[in-house]
């Protein structure tokens, strides 16, 4: 019932996504469908130095900026040189950050000069790591916008697509799956939704029109839907990307020679890591052969062995081969631990799932493994879609940063309880911060308090929230034991009567300990549940702990109430579990 897994060779990250297109916008037009103009965007430039300094505080070791490369959008940037989108295949009016459109260049929204959008991102990544804050980006490797068309390349650089045999379904050395014969249809309702608001502003019909995408032959879409008409609810405004994979006949290999598209996004990977990014979060890295990313990130490493690789991953069957194959210094933990505590936040689930998410899963890579409760592509904590109150994430959250050595993300806005309310344009009414539209978040105006960074706007309660969160971080980067540490579960000491009143449904212990330091942390799921039980720490654990059971100790949390107990070990600590509450307490 416990586990030894390795001590990490890397630092327990903290790791805060940043949505660039909405952090520092300050205007709350908020008009559905708005414009640019209407709406406001957040720029780079508005992640100042008062901004990082906070995070920094905030107990932030790495940024994820989503949203920096190029992607499809419907404003116009044509006068500077930027070829325009036909609506009918961008969803909402600023575009989705996942329909790359050139990966090597810069969302033109995010620059306060347009001309010097690079120039501007290479300023904040410098800011930032002159914070001591090392900076994310986004690598998507399975899919590009319709009209992918690279303006910026270096020269020499073949463009996606350009030697491509558009008379063939597949051929290794193409970089899109064709089907000859056939012209693109774009979901139909969705065209004209998508064009409206464009076309009411556009002074002639012409205007439109000119960018109109005829795509002939179509191309399979980036979701793997191999039809020249995606409906609404796929992917259809991306195009997939060959990795040699012939998905015409069963999905044959053909990796020798190597892919062209291989060679492509190594060199992609190489430019941004030569910009001095730290690392980046992998798109559906599991849509993409284990045998690409076994050979882009060695060779990536080679050349800077720092460099992190995250996987977004949904395959748990996968999870082994893509870290000790694949090469991937972390993955997503949603299918397995998110999903077990997301449950337990709602009130369905049960801390079985916990002990069976390391004793089934991952338990013996487990500081491979990413932990968050929210991210761009997941519901708020606080909407009505998830708990509907962001108290909610307290007994969650702490679990997620505690568990096991690997690092932890926190989705911008979530330390402030951001709701998520109301439909912004193509992103409906669903508890998601949109990535879709331009818009500006009602409370995270407080924090943001006119570009001050300060909080100057909060509530007491969203005060008294991102403290917890603070309290959290703080605790994480200081903690031996945390970041170091043997996990050892206690569930199987305490339930099925042997503890009194403790229901392993609802609450979940554990140890975390190395030699220079010992922790028993308690978390209550339960939202109307106060607990008064005794949590036993059995004999064996206390000889993993090099303890002596007959030993009378001290038993302080020193993360949220200072709670102190001095009790005699073998006879267990006997405590009061408020609803929604977290304890983590050092033996001494």
């Amino acid at each position: 019932m416990n586990t030894t897994a390795a001590v990490p060779v890397m630092d327990k990250l903290v790791i805060y996504q940043i949505f660039t297109r909405l952090f520092g916008n300050q205007n709350t037009t908020n008009r559905p469908w708005g414009s640019r103009d209407e709406n406001g965007v957040g720029k780079f430039d508005d992640i100042s130095d008062a901004a990082l300094r906070e995070l920094r505080l905030f107990g932030v070791s790495h940024v994820w900026y989503t949203g920096v490369i190029e992607h499809a959008t419907q404003t116009d940037y044509s006068a500077y040189g930027i070829q325009p989108d036909d609506p009918a295949v961008v969803k909402g009016r600023a575009g989705s950050p996942y329909a790359i459109k050139d990966y090597y260049d810069v969302n033109p929204d995010l620059a306060t000069n347009v001309e010097h959008r690079m120039a501007e991102f290479d300023t904040l990544l410098q800011r930032t790591h002159a914070h001591s804050l090392k900076v994310l980006i986004d690598f998507i490797p399975n899919h590009v916008a319709r009209q992918y068309k690279s303006d910026a390349k270096p020269a020499g650089v073949v463009d996606l697509g350009e030697q491509d045999d558009t008379s063939v379904a597949f051929a290794p050395t193409n970089n899109f799956y064709y089907l000859p014969g056939k012209t693109f249809i774009s979901p139909e309702s969705q065209s004209v939704q998508a064009r409206l608001p464009l076309d009411q502003e556009t002074k002639s019909e012409g205007a439109s029109r000119s960018r109109a995408l005829t795509e002939y032959p179509a191309k399979v879409t980036g979701s793997g839907s191999i039809t020249e008409a995606p409906s609404i609810n796929d992917w259809y405004e991306t195009i997939k990307l060959n990795y040699g994979i012939d998905i015409f006949d069963g999905g044959r290999a053909h990796f020798n020679p190597i892919p062209a598209t291989w060679q492509q996004m190594l060199d992609i990977l190489l430019f941004w890591a030569d910009k001095g990014v730290d690392g980046f979060r992998c798109d559906m890295a599991h849509l993409i052969p284990i045998e690409f990313w076994q050979w882009a990130i060695s060779l990536v490493k080679k050349q800077y062995p720092q460099l992190i690789f995250i996987a977004e991953i949904y395959e748990p069957g996968l999870y082994r081969s893509f870290i000790f194959k694949g090469g991937f210094d972390y993955l997503y933990d949603k299918v397995g631990l998110y999903d077990a505590v997301r449950r337990l936040m709602e009130g369905h689930g049960t801390c079985y799932d916990i002990t069976r998410v390391w004793q089934q899963e991952s338990g013996d890579y487990a500081d491979h493994m990413l932990r968050f409760l929210e991210n761009h592509d997941e519901q708020r904590i606080a909407s009505r879609f998830f708990a509907g109150n962001p108290w909610a994430a307290v007994p969650g959250m702490t679990l997620s940063a505690t568990l096991h050595t690997g690092p932890l993300m926190l989705y911008f806005g979530q330390e402030i309880g951001v709701r998520a309310e109301g439909s912004e344009g193509f992103s409906g009414d669903d508890g998601r911060s949109t990535i879709f539209d331009y818009w500006g978040l009602p409370e995270w105006q407080g924090w943001l308090n006119n570009g001050r960074f300060d909080g100057g706007g909060l509530t007491d309660e969203q005060r008294r929230l991102r403290s917890f969160y603070q309290r959290l971080n703080h605790l994480v980067n200081g903690s031996d034991a945390i970041q170091n540490g043997y996990f050892y579960d206690l569930q199987y000491a305490n339930d099925n009567g042997q503890s009194p009143n403790y229901d392993a449904h609802r609450l979940y212990s554990y140890l975390r300990y190395t030699n220079r330091q010992k922790l028993l942390i308690v978390c209550n799921f339960a939202q109307d549940i106060t607990y008064e039980t005794t949590i036993r720490i059995p004999k064996h654990a206390f000889s993993m702990m090099n303890l002596a059971p007959g030993h009378t100790y001290q038993f302080t949390d020193i993360f949220l109430t200072g709670t102190q107990i001095e009790t005699v070990g073998s006879t267990g600590v006997s405590l009061t579990l408020a609803p929604w509450s977290a304890m983590v307490f050092e033996i001494k």
